[in-house]
């Protein structure tokens, strides 16, 4: 079950990252406070499956990022807090190894997408609709002197899914989020300004993968274009309309000639404005992992428990056709929080 941030600390979190301008001290508190709540988290998640920490080997932690422009990028989290506190073992800095070899440093789902979802003969997408939205695309293709069917991967962030609505609702004096997308349904999309917004997200809306993006940028680019000028439900609406055009157009950066499935997960597939608007762009059903056995709102958690997995064995957790990194490389560092036995 997902725990949100206390508001205090969603509060700072959106502060810093909406200016980039945070005093050293704030920056050091928030990110001790970012991990305590961390903690209270993984707890909760032990009690609820009746495990003793003795039963955890590991945690995995993606911190919470502030700042991503590659190879520069910023997840904030102490991972000696969790450790200590919870007497386990923690993986955390999961995008830097990539970043320094020349890769994005994201997406970093599709290791899982391949594992779960990859099928023998249907072309599928994943698509991930957190606050910036990211496909991965599933091409099996057979050797013709072999009968091992391969995967060819490519992922890449595509924009906006949740990041600008939930801005204009906090915005808005609003707390929380637009409930299933009920006010966004309620308004009309401006097309005009939607084109416009995606105009200005400038070289990103065109650039071929590998590419990575970020929330400010987005942000940005939907302020720049007067979106923020519109009566809330037509704001909200617009922006699900920024978004379904750059999945559509992110989907056309693939030149496959069919696509199977798109099967979505995180926490915009409980959007239905957004969900309608990813529908009529690109003319594809969009169906959830839910229905293929990973509950939508938790399938970045598993990527990075499984991404954690891979760090214990010494294995590479990234993708080079994903990420443009130069070669596979192991991610993440490992904070100690038991002694040796």
């Amino acid at each position: 079950r997902a725990m949100a941030y206390e508001l205090d600390i969603r509060s700072r979190i959106f502060a810093a990252r909406s200016d980039s301008r945070i005093r050293l001290r704030d920056l050091c508190q928030l990110c001790r406070d970012i991990s305590l709540q961390h903690a209270v988290a993984t707890q909760a998640a032990i009690n609820q499956t009746g495990l003793t920490h003795a039963d955890v080997a590991l945690v995995a932690a993606h911190g919470q990022t502030l700042f991503h422009d590659p190879p520069l990028t910023l997840q904030l989290f102490d991972p000696a807090v969790l450790a200590q506190t919870l007497q386990i073992d923690v993986a955390s800095d999961f995008r830097r190894a990539d970043c320094a070899v020349g890769g994005q440093g994201a997406p970093l789902v599709p290791v899982l997408d391949r594992l779960l979802f990859a099928h023998s003969s249907e072309t599928r997408i994943l698509l991930n609709l957190g606050g910036i939205a990211n496909l991965t695309l599933l091409t099996p293709q057979k050797s013709p002197a072999s009968s091992v069917i391969a995967f060819d991967t490519i992922a890449f962030d595509t924009g906006p899914a949740n990041c600008v609505l939930d801005h204009l609702w906090r915005r808005a004096g609003k707390a929380g989020f637009d409930e299933s997308g009920a006010l966004a349904i309620s308004g009309k999309a401006d097309e005009e300004i939607a084109v416009r917004a995606v105009r200005e997200t400038g070289p990103f809306a065109d650039a071929l993968p590998p590419k990575s993006t970020d929330t400010p940028a987005m942000i940005d680019a939907f302020g720049r274009a007067g979106g923020e000028e519109l009566p809330l439900p037509d704001a909200l609406a617009t922006a699900c309309r920024m978004a379904g055009l750059m999945v559509a157009a992110g989907i056309g950066h693939l030149q496959t000639s069919a696509v199977d499935r798109l099967i979505a997960s995180g926490g915009g597939v409980r959007n239905r404005a957004l969900v309608v608007q990813i529908e009529r762009t690109t003319g594809l059903t969009v169906e959830t992992t839910d229905g293929h056995g990973i509950p939508s709102a938790a399938k970045e958690a598993v990527a990075f428990a499984w991404l954690g997995h891979l760090l214990l064995e010494r294995r590479a957790g990234n993708l080079p056709s994903v990420t443009g990194a130069t070669r596979p490389v192991v991610l993440g560092s490992i904070t100690p929080g038991r002694e040796a036995l």
